[in-house]
């Protein structure tokens, strides 16, 4: 072996010797964040993933995705190519088709509830088969890669097994954030409430992409949605407790589709292996993880 060869190979080990340390680092930090989030200690939890956000070799996804303007009235005015938007159109179309086959923006009629629920419970997948498992996989996958890439911490989620699909065709899927507080408000009854709900136009923005999540991701992967009814009901009912009207809410629910389309479609990668690592159950940090290790090198 020539002298330049040895030295580049060492080069090569260093580096790969370095990557493999802040692997390690970064392995210890999230289990840390496991551990607070186990605990309910979501504050210190956000805290630390704070920490490593934006760090070299941290947490280079979280929050930092390339979002839409808000001000975005044409899609033409998206920096695609000619193939790329002609394939982002036709996904935004269909997401679009699904959101108004079971929207009552018309009437944002009060929906009435007995009880506080997560921030994404899904309807339950009528059918049992092996694609329907899958399907709510990428569903609960995509509501969980839109939200970390915003900057949403998940504090936990649930996924239905094979096995409860088949004994209860209403077992569902849920992903839980940190931050959205503001939903336990939007289930109080009308009669107790004394006035319309605040809540910043960010954390609006976040939950609006965040709960298209699971929608955008299925017909991503599959054509079609199925269990979405109940997420596109949790949204009007923020809208109507923010006193939205109809054209307010469609203007939201058109850049909020059309955001998490572009995200979901930048990082399909990291959102297929996200949902094989929560069909496997691993804990919230392992997932994060697995998010780092797919967006490595490549535009978020």
């Amino acid at each position: 072996m020539n002298l330049a060869v040895s030295s580049q190979l060492g080069r090569e080990l260093l580096v790969t010797g370095r990557e493999a340390d802040f692997a390690i680092r970064r392995r210890r930090a999230l289990k840390r964040v496991d551990k607070e989030l186990s605990r309910g200690n979501f504050k210190a939890a956000l805290n630390l993933v704070k920490q490593l956000q934006g760090k070299p070799k941290g947490l280079r996804g979280f929050g930092a995705t390339k979002q839409v303007p808000r001000r975005l009235i044409s899609m033409d005015e998206l920096e695609l190519n000619a193939v790329e938007l002609s394939s982002i159109r036709s996904l935004f179309d269909s997401v679009m088709d699904s959101i108004e086959s079971c929207s009552r923006f018309d009437s944002l009629d009060e929906v009435p509830s007995d009880r506080v629920e997560s921030l994404v419970e899904d309807e339950g997948y009528e059918s049992l088969c092996e694609e329907d498992y899958s399907m709510c996989m990428q569903h609960e996958a995509g509501h969980f890669l839109v939200g970390y890439l915003l900057g949403v911490l998940p504090k936990g989620y649930e996924v239905p097994s094979t096995e409860a699909l088949r004994q209860d065709e209403f077992a569902a899927g849920r992903v839980k954030f940190v931050g959205f507080e503001f939903l336990k408000e939007v289930y109080i009854p009308r009669m107790l409430k004394t006035d319309i709900g605040q809540v910043s136009n960010r954390i609006l923005n976040n939950f609006s992409c965040i709960i298209l999540g699971g929608l955008v991701a299925a017909h991503l992967v599959f054509g079609c949605s199925k269990g979405h009814h109940s997420d596109i009901d949790k949204l009007e009912r923020v809208f109507k407790w923010l006193g939205y009207r109809k054209g307010e809410a469609i203007s939201q629910v058109k850049w909020a589709a059309l955001n998490t389309v572009l995200i979901s479609h930048r990082n399909s990668e990291a959102r297929s292996r996200l949902a094989k690592a929560m069909a496997a159950g691993r804990s919230v940090c392992l997932c994060i993880e697995t998010i780092e290790n797919a967006i490595h090198g490549k535009e978020i």
